[in-house]
């Protein structure tokens, strides 16, 4: 994985784009003088699909009183009044 400062990467951009998509590299994007790490510039792939709803029906049980209130739990979120 290469390190580019912001700079390099304003000057370079459609060589480094180039790069990214032919050789699939990513690049990371340094910036300031100590070349603080602020981006990181990954391929694009395109989903394999469309998301499939129900795919987990019936290997998860959730219980009966899942919406219940409680009161042990309300008291930590919301404090004892």
């Amino acid at each position: 994985m290469q390190t580019v400062s912001v700079a390099d990467f304003k000057a370079n951009l459609s060589s480094i784009l180039q790069e990214v998509q032919e050789k699939g590299e990513e690049i990371i994007i340094a910036y300031g003088r100590g070349h603080k790490k602020i981006a990181k510039l990954v391929p694009f792939r395109e989903e394999e699909g469309e998301r499939e709803f129900g795919q987990f029906r019936g290997a998860i049980k959730i219980p009966e009183d899942f919406d219940e209130e409680n009161d042990t739990i309300n008291a930590m979120f919301y404090g004892n009044d």
